[in-house]
C-alpha cells in the first residue's frame, strides 16, 4: 500500500474514535446512559465480528485463539473496561461538556502507566513520569468546572472511567499474545449484552428503533471500525507511528465537540489544553519507544518497550 495512505487510515481511525464522546452526548438526550453503553458495545462487537469475517475470507492470518486459562483475565477486563468504564463515561458525559470529556480521555494513559508501574513493575522513564504529571495536572484543572470551587461530578466520573480502562489494559496484557480481534469481539458482545440487560432491570426504556440503531452504528464505527483501521495502518507503518497518529483522537474529539455544540472553551479548558498537549507529546516521543494507542470500545493498545538492551511488545484489546 503506497504511502501516505496508511497514515490516512490512522487519522481516520482517530477522528472516528474522537467523535464517539460528542456524538454519545447527543444520544444521551434520548437514551439512558447504561443502556447507551450497552448499545455502543454491542455495535462495536458486531462491527468487529464482521471485520474478522472479512479478514478470514481474504485469507489473512489470525492470532492465537483464546484458551481456558485466559478466562479470568478476560472476565476482569470485560467487567472493568467493558461494563463499568463505559457506564461511568456515559454518566460523566451527562454532566460535563463534550470537549472536556474528550480532553480528559488522555487520563487513560496516566491510569494505565501508573497501574503498570505499581502492579506489574514495568519500567517507566522520567519522561513518561513528567507526561503523567502534566496530564494529571490538566485533569485536576478540568475537575474544577467553570472556575467554581468544588469538584465536578461529571469530570470525576470520566476520570473513573479512565482508571477502569487503565485496569482493563493491565488485565488484558496477560492475554496480549492472543488474537486481538477475538478479545474485542468477546468484550463488545458480552459487555454490551450485560449493560443492556442491566439497564432494563433498572427500569430503563428502550429507545425508538432508529435511535437504538444509531447508537449501535456509532459503536461499530467509532469503536469497531477505528480498531480495524488501526490494524490495517499498523501493518504498513508499524505500531509506533500508528500509535502516534491514533493518539490524537482526544484532540480530534475536542474539535468535533466545538463544531457540534458551538460552545466556547472556558478558562479551565484553556489552562488545561496546553498541559494535555505537552503531556501527550512527551508520551508519543518517549525515548524508550513506549507507544500507547487506544481505539475505544474494544480498544487495541499496542505497547513497545525497550530497556536494558532488550525489547518486548504487548498488545491490549479493549
Amino acid at each position: 500500500m503506497a504511502r501516505p495512505y496508511p497514515e490516512l487510515l490512522a487519522v481516520l481511525g482517530a477522528v472516528l474514535f474522537g467523535a464517539s464522546a460528542p456524538l454519545s452526548k447527543v444520544l444521551l438526550g434520548e437514551v439512558d446512559p447504561v443502556l447507551l453503553a450497552g448499545l455502543l458495545y454491542l455495535g462495536c462487537g458486531m462491527g468487529l465480528l464482521v471485520f474478522k469475517f472479512l479478514l478470514h475470507v481474504s485469507g489473512a492470518p489470525g492470532g492465537l485463539p483464546l484458551g481456558r486459562n485466559d478466562v479470568p483475565w478476560l472476565a476482569g477486563a470485560v467487567l472493568a473496561g467493558g461494563v463499568a468504564a463505559p457506564i461511568a463515561l456515559m454518566i460523566g458525559l451527562q454532566n460535563a461538556p463534550a470537549a472536556t470529556a474528550s480532553l480528559l480521555l488522555n487520563f487513560e494513559c496516566v491510569a494505565t502507566t501508573v497501574l503498570a508501574a505499581f502492579l506489574f513493575q514495568e519500567y517507566i522513564g522520567r519522561r513518561i513520569w513528567l507526561a503523567v504529571g502534566l496530564i494529571t495536572a490538566a485533569s485536576a484543572v478540568l475537575s474544577f468546572g467553570n472556575g467554581q470551587f468544588g469538584l465536578s461530578f461529571g469530570v470525576l466520573a470520566i476520570i473513573l472511567a479512565c482508571v477502569l480502562w487503565g485496569l482493563d489494559n493491565n488485565l488484558t496484557r496477560n492475554i496480549s499474545s492472543k488474537d486481538a480481534l477475538s478479545i474485542g469481539i468477546v468484550k463488545g458482545l458480552v459487555a454490551g449484552t450485560f449493560s443492556l440487560l442491566l439497564a432494563l432491570v433498572l427500569g430503563a426504556r428502550l429507545p425508538a428503533l432508529p435511535v437504538a440503531l444509531a447508537a449501535m452504528l456509532l459503536g461499530s464505527l467509532s469503536y469497531g471500525l477505528s480498531i480495524a483501521l488501526f490494524i490495517l495502518a499498523m501493518r504498513h507503518i508499524g505500531a509506533a507511528r500508528t500509535s502516534a497518529w491514533m493518539g490524537t483522537a482526544p484532540f480530534a474529539g475536542v474539535i468535533i465537540s466545538f463544531i457540534i455544540f458551538r460552545s466556547v472553551p472556558g478558562v479551565t479548558f484553556l489552562i488545561a489544553l496546553p498541559l494535555m498537549v505537552f503531556g501527550a507529546l512527551l508520551l508519543f516521543g518517549e525515548e524508550h519507544a513506549h507507544t500507547h494507542i487506544h481505539v475505544h470500545g474494544t480498544i487495541t493498545h499496542e505497547h513497545v518497550h525497550a530497556h536494558d538492551g532488550h525489547e518486548h511488545g504487548h498488545e491490549h484489546s479493549r
